[in-house]
């Protein structure tokens, strides 16, 4: 039997895997539990990474693997003479990468994780005999919040449901659970679908339903072009059984439904903040509707919540509603009714770094979106806060941020620039909105970066301002993740306030949503 049609029957967890030679790239979480069940089905395992967390490089040799690790500028010697019949790439890895070149060039097979979980997915079966639902979900920003708003909406519908994939845990250690779900909500970043728009085979992935939220420059650096990037986010629609949801805002994605291929019967589900049409959620006089998933959907539309209550629990800002319009898309195509919709809201927080209000003093308030990590998303958030002071910078990632300061610039009361891509920042404020006051913190250590920041936007604001940390950019080069930034930006602000001249101290407001 060739390799290839031993693989084509690796589509169950309790096909023959043993003895099957795989190669795994990585060993962060990811690489772990691919290593961990590929060691638990039986097949022969090497882990090939540049260095290993203690933690890992002692569990290998408990499970049964093997671990090579060193430079990985070339196709080390180990693991050639290992001939792997299947290298398993965890999503950090590029297309360019030296490895997973010569994977490509030699007809290895080629799979993420992702891959592999779809194929062991009937490990633990629902009480009728079938794997669980997976629904998918990707796009440039609001995937995580929208995941997790997904998976609630189930949960609270009477579904057992698990957000997973990019969100933090491994899809495979959702399939692997003993309890078992009724679907898991997996969200992918543009790295894994490009390991998943590889794959052929009898039985590629095929989710229940699929969203883009939406498309913008991202990770240009990792794909090599924003075609590239823009090809991988599409391949979350292939084989859609059911509904295929995009952003009527954005025409990337609708273009994307049109051209997915997907099973006979599934339907294009469009959102946004307008009125929506018979197969669409939107908003009409201040309330979200759903005109997609009821029978008399022409003459008629569900109440899912309002503006105004929405408001009330922090979600109100206009992404974020646009977010919910779309986790609720995907929890009526599995069936969840529009009170259980409702009542999820009710209970949800946005995570930390999402446009939290980490303090008002003195009438100023200090919001925190370093989740904001490319243009997109500090668009979105001045949307939601305009004439902000605007803290901005940071590792742009070889995307271009002339059109975001051309498109918000002009209305910000000034801008405080960080990072070490400062001078594209300065130069395009100089081009696109040179009455922009502008302000460089020039500081090359992290402890001292938020400090200046603060000292600055406290000069600057006013009575009635905002203070927007809304960066456009990765943290890398100066902090250890946007988490580390945002605490660290609010620490600062906490700092800043406890010294006031004025002796009066606010105490930080709650997230957006708490309370």
């Amino acid at each position: 039997m060739t390799v290839s049609d031993r693989l084509s029957q690796l589509t169950s967890w309790h096909a023959d895997w043993k003895g099957l030679r795989v190669a795994v790239l990585g060993l962060s979480v990811t690489g772990f539990s691919v290593a961990d069940t590929l060691a638990e089905l039986g097949a022969e395992v090497l882990v090939v990474t540049e260095k290993a967390e203690e933690e890992y490089e002692r569990l290998l040799p408990v499970i049964g693997a093997r671990l090579w690790t060193g430079p990985l500028d070339a196709v080390p010697q180990e693991l050639a003479d290992f001939a792997p019949e299947v290298v398993v790439a965890s999503p950090g890895f590029p297309p360019r990468h030296p490895v997973v070149a010569w994977a490509r060039d030699s007809g290895i097979a080629l799979w993420g994780d992702v891959e592999l979980a779809w194929r062991v997915r009937d490990k633990v079966l629902r009480p009728d005999g079938t794997p669980a639902d997976w629904v998918l979900i990707t796009g440039t920003n609001g995937k995580t919040t929208t995941t997790r708003l997904t998976a609630t909406m189930l949960v609270t519908g009477g579904l057992r449901a698990a957000p997973v994939g990019n969100i933090g845990t491994p899809v495979l250690d959702a399939v692997r659970d003993p309890s078992g779900f009724d679907a898991l909500v997996v969200e992918l970043s543009s790295h894994q679908l490009w390991y998943l728009g590889l794959q052929e085979g009898p039985d590629p992935v095929s989710p229940h339903a699929a969203v883009c939220l939406n498309l913008a420059d991202d990770h240009l650096e990792w794909h090599g072009s924003f075609e590239a990037y823009r090809d991988a986010k599409a391949h979350v629609y292939d084989n859609t059984r059911v509904a295929c949801v995009y952003n009527k805002a954005d025409a990337a994605t609708m273009r994307m439904v049109e051209d997915a291929d997907v099973v006979e019967g599934a339907r294009a589900i469009g959102f946004d903040l307008g009125v929506p049409g018979p197969s669409d959620l939107g908003v009409v006089d201040g309330i979200l509707v759903d005109r997609a998933f009821l029978e008399d959907r022409r003459t008629s539309a569900l109440e899912l919540t309002t503006v105004s209550e929405l408001t009330d629990l922090g979600l109100g800002a206009p992404h974020v509603a646009a977010n919910i319009l779309a986790a609720a898309a995907l929890a009526r195509s599995l069936d969840v009714p529009p009170s259980a919709i409702r009542q999820a809201l009710r209970g949800f927080r946005l995570d930390p770094h999402r446009i939290q209000v980490v303090a008002r003093h003195a009438g100023v308030t200090w919001v925190d979106d370093s989740k904001a990590t490319n243009p997109h998303a500090a668009a979105s958030s001045l949307a939601a806060y305009p004439g902000a002071v605007w803290v901005v910078g940071g590792l742009l990632k070889g995307v271009d941020i002339s059109q975001l300061v051309a498109d918000r610039g002009p209305r910000v009361k000034a801008a405080i620039v960080i990072g070490v891509d400062r001078a594209d920042v300065v130069a395009a404020f100089a081009r696109h909105a040179p009455a922009v006051p502008v302000f460089e913190v020039d500081a090359d250590e992290t402890e001292g970066v938020m400090t200046r920041v603060v000292e600055l936007a406290a000069g600057v604001a006013r009575d009635g301002d905002v203070v927007l940390l809304a960066p456009a950019a990765a943290s890398f080069d100066q902090f250890a993740s946007y988490a580390d930034r945002g605490t660290r930006f609010a620490a600062a602000v906490t700092e800043w306030i406890g010294t006031g001249d004025d002796g009066e101290h606010d105490a930080p407001a709650d997230p957006p949503g708490a309370g």
